[in-house]
């Protein structure tokens, strides 16, 4: 295998530490491995010019591997980067979405195995790379609220943003377009994700059966309203099947945009800064290459209504 690049977080505590060099003891087996530690977007900038075609390796979450694929993007390397993961964080969703381990060992071993998938990505026209997926409604407002809660509580702050976005959530009038075809129009909906990765917040199927390297973005839109039916659609989310409620609508597609009444985003687990009123997402397929085990054909979602 050729040389690597590891890029690892300068601030990780001593458990991530102790996994990290599980993982350097099987890739050293096989390559000479750099350990660079970052910890802002110009160091991540400064190890993209350097790589010299080496492999680079990411050690860390989800957030994580949204800088650096990022980075690559700014710096234009990103179809030229052979690029693996080793999971360090605690929600880890693309990592569950695409196969690879959660033990550091393990997904060393991926990378080791030398299996090359090309992996789309989805651009938004800030130029920003989405790696797993990007929701907003309920899901945003639920972080907003967390928010002022995690300094003082830590996790059960996001348990209390929640609940509170979930007991009276804001339903945005938007508009949402799906290359050209209205999938709503000037309608109320709780929530619209889109991506590439089936799940967020530690597991959670968003959006079931999505796949990075299936050449399509997926496209959930809910229309639940009334609390009955908010209380069913988050029941079905916990199991992956409020996709098939009447109230929600799943669709495919290369480019997607969202507009009209202000909305948050999240991508790839971070809260926009300022609300929008028009976003558009477009799909790069196979823009980078990733080192990923090799799954069991996925069975394709429901696709038949139900209560």
């Amino acid at each position: 295998m050729d040389d690597i690049v590891l890029v690892a977080n300068a601030n990780a505590g001593t458990h991530e530490q102790e996994a990290l060099a599980a993982a350097l003891e099987v890739l050293r087996k096989g390559a000479s491995v750099e350990v660079v530690e970052t910890s802002s977007p110009d160091e991540l900038d400064e190890v993209c010019a350097r790589l010299d075609g080496r492999v680079l390796v990411v050690a860390g979450g989800d957030g994580s591997l949204h800088a650096v694929v990022n980075a690559l993007h700014r710096s234009g390397t990103l179809r030229g980067t052979r690029l693996g993961l080793v999971p360090l964080g605690t929600g880890n969703d693309f990592a569950r979405g695409v196969g690879i381990p959660l033990e550091p060992e393990q997904a060393a071993e991926v990378i080791t195995s030398d299996r090359l998938v090309p992996v789309d990505l989805a651009v938004d026209d800030a130029g920003t790379v989405v790696v797993n997926n990007a929701h907003l409604g309920v899901g945003a407002e639920a972080s907003r609220a967390a928010d002022k809660w995690k300094p003082r509580l830590g996790r059960i702050g996001y348990a209390l943003g929640a609940l509170s976005a979930g007991y009276d959530p804001k339903f945005l009038k938007v508009t949402v377009t799906v290359d050209g075809r209205a999938v709503v129009r000037r309608r109320r909906v709780a929530q619209v994700a889109i991506g590439n990765g089936s799940s967020v917040g530690g597991g959670t199927e968003l959006i079931p059966g999505a796949d990075p390297a299936d050449g399509e973005l997926v496209i959930i839109v809910s229309r639940a309203r009334g609390r009955l039916r908010r209380f069913a659609y988050v029941a079905r989310l916990r199991t992956g099947k409020h996709h098939l409620m009447r109230e929600v609508d799943r669709t495919s597609g290369c480019e997607v945009v969202v507009e009209g009444e202000p909305f948050y985003v999240i991508s790839d687990g971070e809260i926009s800064e300022q609300p929008f009123r028009r976003r558009s997402w477009k799909l790069e397929a196979g823009a980078v290459q990733m080192y990923l085990p090799e799954r069991e054909p996925r069975p394709a979602p429901g696709s038949t209504p139900a209560d």
